[in-house]
């Protein structure tokens, strides 16, 4: 019998390169593969917010000195704004409004583009320039489109006679608004549109057959079918649109920048306009408009229940 052999007839374990015992790289498991991905998060994620909730402590000059620690002055000065109440009002209503247009649009346009008609792959492709596109240039495009002076709107309106004169559609925010949030739709619709898309083709061919043999119509099929099934896509279209349109800068600043005053200001814009005149009150904004964010997404992530399985 071999010598490696024990008494027992087992082999006593190898020590050497390539034996059982784990090497030393071995025991960390998969820390040098995530390892890259965690020390990105905390140096381009982490640290920054770790900064903006210590800058808003601060007293800073306009020119970037820190002039020691202000405390909870930044917050409370933040709070005594007297804009600061209609911009959270603003900045609700322009999230809901946008996300909801967009994701009602996003269902119909993926429902068509999941039909086969001819130049379908033309019309998928034309729907990603928009989102091609630079967001902040789009803005500017419509912006010139909207100018009182020389805008080719207010040329092709007064020469047809729908108007007397020409107007400053984003000077007044009444119909400044409108015009964003079509903006802010137009802009929003390749992504959400093609996260539907995918989700719609995920769905097997024969679920829909058992429905038609079953007697189902083409709503019926669609409300408890395609619906249920899309619910997973769905719901990542709306979580992402919620957190892009909230955090919304582009569109609004390239058209109006917040103005007049801050009457089309969200509180990302009202954190910009803030930083001309105090950082550290800008800081206590940023601060606020993350925590705002978090609730919104965590209440509804609670309320459409995504962890759950339909019953």
């Amino acid at each position: 019998m071999s010598s490696n052999v024990t008494s027992g007839g087992r082999r006593p374990p190898r020590t050497g390169r390539g034996g059982g015992r784990r090497s030393g790289l071995g025991r960390l498991g998969p820390l040098p593969w995530i390892g890259p991905a965690v020390l990105l998060i905390v140096f381009v994620v982490l640290w920054p917010v770790y900064e903006m909730v210590r800058t808003s402590f601060l007293k800073i000059s306009v020119s970037g000195f820190v002039r020691g620690w202000a405390g909870l002055d930044k917050y409370r000065q933040l709070f005594d704004e007297p804009d600061l109440g209609s911009v959270i009002t603003a900045t609700v209503v322009w999230t809901v409004g946008v996300v909801a247009l967009t994701m009602l649009l996003s269902l119909a346009l993926a429902q068509l583009f999941n039909q086969q008609f001819p130049g379908r792959r033309v019309t998928r492709w034309a729907l990603i320039a928009p989102w091609a596109a630079s967001v902040l240039m789009t803005a500017i495009g419509f912006k010139w489109m909207l100018d009182r002076t020389a805008g080719v709107l207010n040329t092709v309106m007064t020469d047809l006679g729908v108007i007397d004169s020409p107007r400053d559609w984003l000077g007044d925010p009444a119909t400044a608004w409108p015009w964003m949030m079509f903006v802010a739709v137009f802009v929003s619709l390749p992504f959400t549109t093609y996260t539907l898309l995918a989700g719609l083709q995920t769905v097997p061919g024969e679920v829909y057959e058992a429905a038609r043999v079953d007697g189902a119509g083409v709503w019926q099929t669609y409300r408890r079918v395609t619906l249920p099934l899309l619910r997973p896509a769905f719901l990542v279209g709306v979580v992402i649109n919620l957190i892009n349109v909230f955090n919304s800068f582009p569109v609004i600043w390239g058209m109006t920048r917040g103005g007049p005053d801050s009457d089309t200001a969200t509180t990302t814009v009202f954190m910009y306009q803030l930083k001309s005149s105090d950082i550290g009150e800008s800081a206590a904004m940023s601060v606020v408009n993350f925590a705002l964010v978090v609730v919104m997404v965590a209440a509804f992530l609670k309320v459409s229940r995504w962890n759950q399985e339909e019953a």
